[in-house]
């Protein structure tokens, strides 16, 4: 699914900043895995050139067989769209759209037929619980059931890898849990491969595996014993 040599991420400006420093990294299939590390360490960075959002110095950041690091922005838009969902602490859900509409967004940017729109919106509110909130606007939503529907619209897509930048950075403990589990589940049920950069050790743990980062660098990978099981 991610293959990551020997990548090296500098940004530019008055002083020359690497971000990451020689990254080696292989993420199977099917895996759920966490990110750690302090601030500065390269999570974001790693994240962002997994999803394509952005492209490496150097190295190769190969997903699904596709090398992002040769592609160029219209290439790596066209492979976002099918590869790649993504969930934010901030949710980033349209204020002005109800519930449905946001969901239904990516796949009308796709120009997938309305009656399938139709079909996989019900199908993912399923998944999510909030068969009873699809008419609501975000505002009306708890923090909790917002993350819900930022997770059911990276479901609508099916896309096979599942990027979240700390997923549940802006939620209560209790609600924390429920989108926890529910990630789970999805990783579970439908085999998505899903990558979590968190702060939280909490949070952590409900992967089979955690990679820590520090100052560009791999710092340590190590396998959970609980993992999705948790």
């Amino acid at each position: 699914m991610l293959n990551i040599h020997e990548v090296v991420k500098t940004y530019l400006g008055k002083t020359a900043v690497t971000a990451l420093a020689g990254i080696n990294l292989r993420i199977h299939p099917g895996e759920m895995v966490a990110v750690m590390g302090p601030s500065g360490s390269g999570k974001s960075t790693l994240l962002n050139l997994m999803g394509g959002l952005d492209v490496p110095t150097s190295g190769e950041v190969i997903v699904s067989g596709t090398d992002l690091a040769k592609e160029n922005e219209k290439e790596r838009s066209l492979f976002r769209r099918s590869k790649v969902s993504y969930i934010f602490q901030a949710y980033h859900l349209m204020p002005t759209l109800r519930v449905t509409q946001n969901i239904a967004l990516p796949l009308h940017l796709a120009g997938v037929h309305a009656r399938e729109i139709n079909l996989r919106v019900t199908r993912v509110l399923r998944e999510v619980g909030l068969e009873a909130r699809g008419e609501h606007l975000p505002d009306e939503l708890s923090g909790g059931e917002r993350q819900r529907v930022a997770i059911a619209r990276a479901l609508v897509t099916d896309a096979p890898l599942l990027l979240a930048d700390e997923p549940t950075g802006n939620l209560d403990t209790v609600r924390g849990e429920e989108i926890l589990q529910l990630l789970k589940k999805i990783n579970r049920e439908h085999g998505t491969t899903i990558v979590m950069v968190t702060h939280d050790h909490h949070a952590a743990s409900a992967c089979a595996r955690l990679i820590r980062l520090r100052d560009g660098k791999v710092e340590g990978d190590t396998a959970h014993d609980k993992g999705q099981g948790v």
